[in-house]
């Protein structure tokens, strides 16, 4: 059908509206990414907007020499990659059986609700700590991972995508002799590669930015992850941290040069991955939408 000119008008303003938004979302980056590429003496005077002035590539240069940035690069890759798959995968194991009707799973809404009073009422820092702590997980990737295991959100996006399957699909397969978990292996995740592919989006991105929680746990800076790494010695610059060498060779050169250089580089991975995936967003999250 053609379009009518009101339309054709709103589609328009649509468009301008949303370009606008997307440059503002773009111009932090590009200006960090013209910062990393200056001058110090151009970025100490603010002449930096959106281009680099007087092009140098000193702070990428210390960036590949920097051993402790790399080191904390790996972490945050294996922490990604572990977090994700202990995400998804207990969160899997929670919303199957939750997905049942009362007459299948007579407990059903009692464990329910022992998993969403948590998302209500939170115990806080100290206890979370304290468990920590006393599980002997102190200065170990798992004290980043285990602590936020069993997403509810995630577990309620996965309850939707589950209930929304036939039922006489399980039926045949457990005819057929099929088990429960290979009913879910085998039939349910297959048909929720939406909604998985959602929530292994929000995983990454939740478990590459936050650096909170390694500035808690974590005591030694070559376990930290990229992000506790750029917070603890970038950002809020912590110079007993660092080695006599570091610290000579960041003497010579632009802290805000070094710090825009090493924001980006740890944006990267994130930028390059997120397009891959962002065809399961608007799918994944209508099919998975919260019913009344």
């Amino acid at each position: 059908m053609k379009a009518s000119k009101g339309e054709r008008i709103f589609y328009g303003i649509n468009t301008v509206f949303l370009i606008l938004v997307a440059l503002i979302c773009l111009a932090p980056m590009v200006y960090i990414f013209a910062v990393s590429l200056s001058s110090s003496d151009a970025v100490t005077a603010g002449k930096v907007v959106f281009w680099p002035v007087d092009f140098t590539l000193s702070g990428y240069e210390y960036l590949v020499q920097n051993q402790m940035f790399w080191k904390a690069m790996l972490n945050s890759v294996v922490r990604v990659i572990l977090g994700t798959a202990v995400n998804l995968t207990c969160a899997c194991l929670v919303a199957y059986p939750l997905s049942k009707p009362n007459e299948r799973f007579k407990l059903r809404t009692v464990y329910a609700w022992i998993f969403f009073i948590p998302m209500i009422i939170n115990g806080g820092l100290i206890p979370t700590y304290m468990v920590v702590k006393d599980t002997g997980l102190i200065d170990s990737i798992w004290s980043l991972i285990l602590p936020g295991a069993v997403p509810v959100f995630f577990i309620m996006v996965l309850l939707n995508f589950f209930r929304d399957i036939p039922s006489e699909l399980e039926d045949a397969a457990r005819i057929d002799g099929a088990g429960q978990i290979r009913v879910l292996v085998q039939i349910f995740l297959p048909l929720s590669k939406p909604a998985l592919a959602t929530l292994c989006v929000y995983a990454m991105l939740n478990h590459w930015n936050a650096w909170f929680d390694g500035t808690i746990y974590l005591n030694t800076l070559s376990k930290f992850p990229l992000l506790t790494y750029l917070q603890t010695v970038v950002v809020n610059y912590n110079p007993e941290l660092l080695s006599p060498a570091e610290l000579e060779q960041m003497s010579k050169l632009s802290s805000r040069n070094l710090e825009a250089a090493q924001i980006f580089a740890s944006s990267l991975p994130i930028i390059l991955t997120y397009p891959f995936f962002q065809k399961y967003f608007t799918k994944g999250l209508v099919l998975g939408g919260v019913k009344g």
